[in-house]
């Protein structure tokens, strides 16, 4: 009951006008930065560090909060109506979200977005305030051996289930683990795959990766198609973002399904919520086919952007618990988080529900309150975001072109990001043509580096024996999921081709 009534109090702080102002504001600049492509919370927290010196540390975190859930929500928002998300962790909703655009369900994607984040966040928040002790013992069973079976659950799930060929889904696997080769081997320090080139050393960037293959991808594809569909395809923008009640019955248990999966991914650094994103997509779209739901891949499935949306919401709720009780970062946003809070000479831990408990808990007040205004905000206006859709496909494409140059300039100022940026797209436009899924590519990207450093790091620890990646009881179970998973698809994919046949 200490929790509740700390809490309390924390809404007695979060409510003052002065943070309702700044809850307002920070969720309007997040969504609106998280709507450019390559830019998302974390760079709108690291952009608006500076300007909160002169706020008190109270308000400051408030607003930071606001942004974070607010720029998720921005990133989902482009993907869905420009198959353009402004962050990685939007890529599962774009898949069926930008369907459901093109089929004239755009606000009612956004509508469907924006309840399934108020859920996962909410959800989250309320599971961080009263269970964070929980959550410390689940990011101390993980260890080497964890991470890498779990990332290597991802690759299969994401391969084998979210692509309608095997194959395809292994090439595209492929493509994205060549991609994340490319760097400074962060064990032994070697050049790999660098062409000799110094620019190389550091890798390429997801975020060069995503906006090649996703936005510059789709522009060549649409650009190559404009005149063949010519002027007379009309995308309908009119519509109700709100869902009836028999859509909300619907869809009611992707969103639960989806906060099942994102609420642990929180507390572990594998990745951030592109893991939990693309598993509830997979889910949902297996679920689909056992109905044999036609939704998915087609016309746009609901429950395609139901579940990874509050997916993503879930991840970052409790990524904010593990970094308040574990001083841990888990994403890109966290980590900005942390360096704000040293910036206020406070370390995250478990001592700072102790020592700065009058800065925590209006803190985590402020979230609740954040996650009502934004949904207050952008479910309304989710009709009015779809006008987007008017605008001309020539004009519309040539300002994803220019703000994606943009935001991949803005990371580093780097030219060979651009021309890489050029190069990711022409191989996006490729794997279109010869309809090779580009999920598998990018969750390879994501993961190939944590799944290389976190086997080496078993291997190491256990002196090459490889018998420490069963050695625990979380391993072998994600390993025998994993087989199971294997296994149910091969056969489904007989049964296809004896149907076809």
């Amino acid at each position: 009951m200490d929790q509740l009534g700390n809490l309390l109090e924390g809404f007695s702080v979060a409510l003052t006008p002065m943070n309702m102002v700044f809850l307002v504001i920070g969720a309007v600049l997040g969504t609106a930065v998280g709507v450019l492509p390559g830019l998302g919370s974390a760079m709108a927290v690291a952009l608006l560090l500076p300007v909160t010196f002169s706020l008190d540390p109270t308000g400051a975190f408030i607003m930071f909060a606001s942004i974070y859930f607010g720029g998720l929500f921005g990133d989902s928002t482009s993907g869905i109506l420009l198959n353009t998300p402004g962050n990685s962790s939007a890529i599962a909703t774009t898949f069926e979200g930008h369907r459901m655009a093109k089929d004239g369900r755009a606000a009612k994607a956004l509508g469907t977005a924006a309840i399934g984040a108020f859920m996962g966040g909410m959800i989250a928040t309320t599971l961080v305030v009263f269970f964070s002790p929980y959550l410390v013992r689940l990011a101390t069973l993980f260890g080497p051996a964890e991470y890498f079976a779990l990332s290597a659950f991802a690759f299969v799930a994401i391969s084998a289930v979210v692509a309608e060929s095997v194959v395809r889904g292994l090439i595209a696997l492929g493509i994205g683990l060549a991609l994340a080769m490319v760097g400074i081997d962060g064990q032994s320090g070697a050049a790999r795959f660098t062409l000799g080139n110094p620019e190389f050393f550091d890798g390429i960037s997801i975020i060069v990766v995503t906006v090649g293959l996703l936005a510059m991808g789709e522009v060549l594809h649409v650009a190559s198609r404009i005149h063949r569909e010519g002027s007379a395809m009309q995308i309908q923008t009119s519509g109700t973002p709100y869902l009836s009640w028999r859509e909300l019955k619907q869809v009611f248990p992707a969103f639960v399904r989806g906060t099942a999966f994102g609420l642990p991914f929180g507390a572990i650094p594998v990745g951030g919520s592109e893991v939990p994103t693309f598993l509830a997509y997979g889910t949902e779209k297996r679920l689909a086919k056992r109905r044999s739901d036609t939704m998915f891949g087609g016309r746009g499935a609901i429950q395609g952007v139901a579940g990874p949306e509050a997916a993503g919401n879930a991840t970052a709720g409790s990524a904010l618990g593990a970094l308040l009780a574990l001083g841990l970062p888990t994403s890109a946003t966290a980590a900005m988080m942390l360096a704000a809070f040293q910036q206020y000479g406070m370390q995250p831990g478990p001592l700072l529900f102790e020592r700065s408990a009058d800065l925590v808990w209006p803190l985590l007040a402020s979230l609740f309150v954040g996650l009502i205004i934004l949904l207050v905000i952008n479910l309304p206006f989710a009709s009015v975001w779809a006008k987007l859709l008017l605008v001309p496909k020539h004009y519309l494409y040539a300002g994803v072109a220019v703000f994606s140059v943009f935001g991949v300039y803005a990371i580093a100022s780097s030219m060979k990001d651009l021309w890489l940026l050029v190069g990711i797209g022409v191989l996006g436009f490729v794997m279109r043509r010869f309809e090779i899924p580009v999920a598998p590519v990018l969750i390879a990207a994501i993961l190939g580096p944590l799944a290389e450093t976190e086997l080496r790091r078993a291997l190491a620890v256990s002196e090459g024996d490889v018998g420490i990646l069963v050695a625990s009881p979380i391993s072998v179970s994600l390993y025998a999921i994993m087989a199971v998973a294997i296994l149910i698809s091969i056969v489904q994919h007989l049964r296809h081709h004896k149907a076809a046949a």
